[in-house]
Formats: structure tokens, C-alpha cells, sequence
């Protein structure tokens, strides 16, 4: 399985978010973005992808696509999505989630707590501008990716990666957006370190 962790720092906690404006909604946009890159395939879903969506260090908003349901690619629909879950944030009790819909759970759970949680699933790498480029190392087998949104990791998120991440690697040359860099990931799983096409 492949996991990705996305930290919002800037997006909401709440329900209170108008659709019509996700950037001024402390950059939603760009999260949107993110699990719309790491959960779908033109014209599908993909297998075995599970995405962590890090809200504020207070929430975390899980996307299971082995059961995902009634979720489209559009940012308007996944920022509902979102919307919905945290309206029921009062429902998510310590570790227990509360269950939104099909492949959707919200937990209250900050970055810290949801990479002890899923640390033990696979090798976790963080996906940073100034890491090994990917072509040279092999592709790690059910990875954990961590990136940022359009900010840098806080320096207790930066030590907390230090304690955990097995590597630190850059997609390219030039910095993308998260849900640019998701894709590049993706790719680079896909095709076994760029080997198989």
C-alpha cells in the first residue's frame, strides 16, 4: 500500500468554510489538489492508496481508496468532502474515528500522532525540495510519503521527520506544488524507479 501524509497548517478546523473560496480558506485548494492526485486515475480510483490529510495539527481526514465512495475529482466535491468530516469532528473521541462516509474517517489526531500510527506500515520518506533526487535510490516497497502544503514543515515537524523518515527524497529539479508532486511520486512507483513503462 502506498500512504501519503499532507499537512494543511493553514486550513480550517471547522465546518466554517465557504465552498466558493478554497485558496482564501487557508489554501484548501491546494489540499483538495492533493487527494484528488493521490486517490484517482483518469476515469477511476486507484488501489491500495490510503491519504492522510493533516488539518491544523488537530485532525487528521483519512481517504481509504480500496472503499472509497461517492467522491469526484473536482475540488469543489472533495472540499464538501472535507467539510463534511470535520462537521462531525465532535463525533471522532481519541483514537476512535469518526466515520464520514465509504473510505473517509476523521480522527483527532495531529501530525505527530497520525505518523506514530501508520510509522509501523512501511518505510516513511519525506518528500522535500533539498532531498536525494528519486532516480537514485530504488523505490521502497509500501512507502509513506510526508510533504508539506505551500509551507515548510515547522521545525517540530521537521525533528519529528528526522526521527522517523528513512529517507528525504526530491521529485526533480525544479519545486512543484504538492499535488504535482504526488503525481511524480506515483509515476515513479508506477514504474518501478522509472524502468518499467
Amino acid at each position: 500500500m502506498r500512504q501519503f501524509i499532507v499537512l494543511g497548517h493553514d486550513a480550517p478546523a471547522t465546518a466554517e468554510f465557504p465552498l466558493d473560496d478554497l485558496s482564501g480558506a487557508g489554501r484548501l485548494d491546494i489540499l483538495c489538489r492533493c487527494v484528488g492526485a493521490a486517490v484517482f486515475l483518469s476515469h477511476g480510483i486507484r488501489e491500495h492508496v490510503r491519504m492522510h490529510l493533516v488539518v491544523s495539527d488537530e485532525y487528521t481526514i483519512r481517504f481509504d481508496s480500496d472503499t472509497l465512495r461517492r467522491l469526484y475529482p473536482d475540488e469543489r466535491t472533495i472540499a464538501a468532502r472535507i467539510r463534511d468530516a470535520l462537521d462531525q469532528r465532535a463525533d471522532a473521541i481519541g483514537h476512535l474515528p469518526a466515520e464520514v462516509s465509504p473510505g473517509m474517517e476523521l480522527y483527532r489526531l495531529g501530525f505527530e500522532a497520525t505518523l506514530d500510527d501508520v510509522a509501523s506500515d512501511g518505510p516513511v520518506v519525506q518528500l522535500h525540495a533539498e532531498g536525494t533526487p528519486l532516480p537514485a535510490v530504488s523505490p521502497p516497497s509500501d512507502p509513506i510519503f510526508v510533504l508539506s502544503d505551500h509551507t515548510d514543515f515547522t521545525d517540530r515537524e521537521a525533528e519529528l521527520l528526522a526521527e522517523h523518515a528513512e529517507q528525504r527524497l526530491r521529485v526533480g529539479p525544479e519545486t512543484l506544488h504538492a499535488d504535482q508532486t504526488i503525481t511524480v511520486a506515483h509515476n515513479w512507483l508506477d514504474t518501478a524507479g522509472y524502468t518499467e513503462y
